[in-house]
């Protein structure tokens, strides 16, 4: 896995720039399982309340291209990670960076597509304004796994069933939630899918399919 410390931010900029090949204030790409209840932005910051919607909402922009990174966590497991649709090569792990986690997450936006922090318990309003002012000018995507302060939306998962189990016997094969999209005081959004299909596609629940459809990314799959 990438090391922060071994280019400069300038180099690494530039190397992300040039593999990505395109402006950052350009469109986003959101996971298929998503469309038309989350469009993701440049600039916007979600909170999450699991590791599997981060992961998730990472899958559409890293298959497209994005250079990521995870700050504060070491729930990320790789192999999900990869199985979602989460290009590991371009991906950047900071599992610790203990008092210092605002510098590296500002850092850390200042050159990649997407960032997913594990928000501490309290987020000062300057700290918030901060990142967000980083976050338009670079144009990238903040993920932030618990409570974040003027979120564009947040996503939540329940009413969580899991296929596979018997009578004390068998094992888990796919995995069925509602996800709930709420923004500001407006209605909450919600949508069963499967997270995953015994195939590990994350896919709508009432879809009906024998394979992976051809406009889904190959590698967009689902974390356990």
């Amino acid at each position: 896995m990438n090391a922060v410390a071994a280019p400069t931010l300038s180099e690494l900029r530039a190397r992300v720039d040039q593999m990505q090949g395109r402006p950052a204030a350009q469109p986003v790409a959101t996971h298929p399982a998503l469309a038309g209840l989350l469009q993701l932005q440049a600039g916007g910051t979600y909170s999450v309340d699991s590791m599997s919607l981060a992961v998730t909402l990472m899958a559409g922009p890293s298959a497209d291209g994005a250079w990521c990174g995870v700050v504060g966590t070491a729930e990320l497991g790789l192999e999900a990670a990869a199985a979602a649709g989460v290009e590991l090569r371009r991906t950047i792990l900071v599992p610790d960076p203990g008092e210092a986690w605002l510098e590296v997450t500002a850092a850390l936006i200042d050159v990649l597509g997407v960032v997913v922090l594990r928000a501490p318990a309290h987020v000062a309003p300057k700290d918030v304004s901060r990142v967000s002012a980083r976050l338009r000018q670079r144009g990238g995507i903040l993920i932030a796994h618990g409570n974040w302060p003027r979120s564009e939306a947040r996503l939540s998962m329940s009413e969580v069933e899991w296929v596979g189990v018997g009578q004390g016997h068998g094992h888990l094969q796919a995995r069925r939630a509602t996800v709930e999209v709420r923004r500001g005081t407006a209605p909450a959004r919600r949508r069963r899918l499967w997270m995953p299909d015994a195939a590990q596609v994350i896919r709508r629940a009432e879809d009906v399919v024998t394979a992976v459809p051809s406009e889904v990314p190959a590698r967009l799959r689902s974390v356990s």
